[in-house]
């Protein structure tokens, strides 16, 4: 059955008008003005629903009780739950995250913020869900047809490619970060890998090895998405709660890919995780989340690192304009950015030139 419906849980009949109006030419929408209303039409109506959106507070049961029911029953895994909330709170959010909400809708509304954040949420639990499809599929028939395990086998990267694609963009959209971020994140890996491949055989990277690790690095900061946006897009300096908050992306996105992206190729999922929890860890250990020193830290990871931090720097953030080039290349190179290998710095110098034709041609104008 089609997924062609909206669901909207709020006892404000003037909200829901809003609501369904901004969506009537999209979706078929339904309605209920408390929480066991709501879940009644929600399982009445289960295959057909592509979204819910859902306010907190209601009569009978609120929305927090909602979600806590529906948790217990893995429905949160199977539909996109959005909470609307005219609250600031860093803890509501967090408590809203924790229960399984993708994302929220702040009041008053903005009807094309609205509209993408739903796009968004939509799309990543179809490709989701029609990855589980695919592979459900796919791993019968290849038991039964080992002939055909090559073709399956690229079917199967093209959907990993993808979700990744897709999931990347969503976290790309919540930091207001442009398309171009993780395609020069992916260009970098590659370009300072195969320089480590050449300078250093010992940590026997192959050309396989790096377009698998550019695909996992795609997803370095999807731990995002389950951060509050007054946090992700403060342009001020953090306070140190915030910071700290800032810091669980890393171990919130390996939790995220372990637990809710079925990538079917391993090494991409292990390089993912990998990746995801330890890109922002410094090889004198001063980095986060858990302190890992020199090689400790994977070659995937201490690549990706510097790959980020270059674009972080050459590029404007709401908090900052983008740094010169030669600005960025000094300040990775003197440390002001955290402690590198020496190894990885002589691989970067190398191809410092390359980073910033890569620079130029996936550039923000583009």
């Amino acid at each position: 059955m089609k997924r062609d419906t909206m669901l909207i849980f709020d006892d404000n009949a003037i909200e829901r008008g809003i609501l369904a109006e901004l969506f009537r030419g999209e979706y078929k929408i339904i309605e209920a003005e408390n929480g066991k209303d709501g879940i009644d039409l929600l399982n009445r109506n289960f295959d057909s629903i592509a979204a819910v959106l859902i306010d907190n507070v209601m009569p009978v049961m609120d929305g927090f009780e909602v979600l806590k029911r529906l948790k217990e029953k893995n429905i949160m895994n199977k539909i996109p739950f959005i909470m609307i909330t005219g609250q600031e709170s860093v803890e509501f959010e967090r408590m809203g995250y924790e229960y399984g909400v993708v994302s929220y809708i702040k009041k008053p509304y903005q009807a094309e913020v609205i509209k993408q954040v739903v796009r968004n949420a939509v799309g990543w639990f179809q490709y989701k869900m029609q990855l589980e499809v695919v592979v459900n599929k796919q791993n019968d028939d290849i038991q039964e047809q080992n002939d055909k395990l090559k073709k399956q086998a690229q079917k199967l990267r093209l959907m990993n490619e993808i979700l990744i694609d897709s999931l990347s963009n969503i976290a790309e959209f919540r930091n207001l970060e442009s398309k171009q971020h993780i395609k020069r994140i992916r260009e970098y890996v590659q370009c300072l890998g195969k320089s480590i491949m050449k300078l250093y055989p010992e940590y026997e990277l192959t050309p396989e090895k790096l377009d698998q690790i550019s695909w996992a690095a795609s997803l370095h900061d999807i731990g995002k998405i389950a951060l509050p946006d007054n946090i992700i897009l403060k342009s001020s300096r953090l306070t140190e709660e915030e910071f700290e908050l800032i810091k669980t992306h890393t171990t919130k996105g390996a939790e995220i890919i372990a637990q809710a992206i079925r990538l079917n190729d391993k090494d991409i999922f292990d390089y993912a995780c990998d990746i995801a929890r330890h890109h922002h860890e410094k090889y004198d250990g001063n980095g986060y989340p858990d302190g890992l020193k020199g090689d400790e830290i994977s070659i995937a990871s201490q690549i990706v690192s510097l790959a980020d931090v270059y674009d972080a720097l050459t590029s404007k953030r709401v908090y900052k304009d983008a740094y010169e080039p030669e600005r960025a290349y000094q300040m990775i190179i003197n440390g002001h950015t955290g402690a590198y290998s020496p190894k990885l710095l002589k691989a970067f110098a190398e191809v410092r030139t390359e980073f910033e034709s890569l620079l130029v041609l996936y550039s923000d104008e583009e």
